[in-house]
């Protein structure tokens, strides 16, 4: 007595569940992985802007402080006008000198900060 068939077609409507439940997962799981991948690069640039940003503070800064190394010896004193003047002219100077590349420090502050970030969120998806 041969009653292979009805095993077979049970096989075939366990396979079909199993596709089904699991099809359901991994579209839910890919879903999930695209939307973490769209926030990990939102993410990347936030901090590349942040390191921008931290480079063209620091830049400022060093632009400042040569300028107090400067003499302020001459005929015509400066005004107060003038030194709020030259103190926003090196403000977009930097912004656009860390924008350009900078002296590295955007791009060196963004790899060790990458790093740690990706360090943190792999240990928090571990169980």
């Amino acid at each position: 007595m041969n009653i292979g068939a009805i095993g077979g077609v049970d096989r075939t409507v366990n396979q079909s569940k199993y596709l089904q439940a699991n099809g359901n997962t991994d579209f839910a799981e890919k879903l999930s992985q695209a939307t973490q991948n769209i926030s990990d690069t939102e993410d990347q640039t936030k901090l590349k802007q942040a390191c921008r940003d931290m480079e063209a503070v620091f830049l400022n800064f060093m632009m400042s402080k040569m300028r107090d190394t400067v003499p302020k010896d001459g005929l015509i004193k400066q005004s107060n006008a003038e030194s709020i003047m030259t103190s926003m002219l090196d403000g977009e100077l930097t912004k656009n000198m860390a924008q350009a590349g900078g002296i590295g420090l955007a791009d060196m502050l963004y790899h060790q900060l990458s790093q740690t970030i990706n360090t943190g969120k792999n240990k928090s998806q571990t169980p």
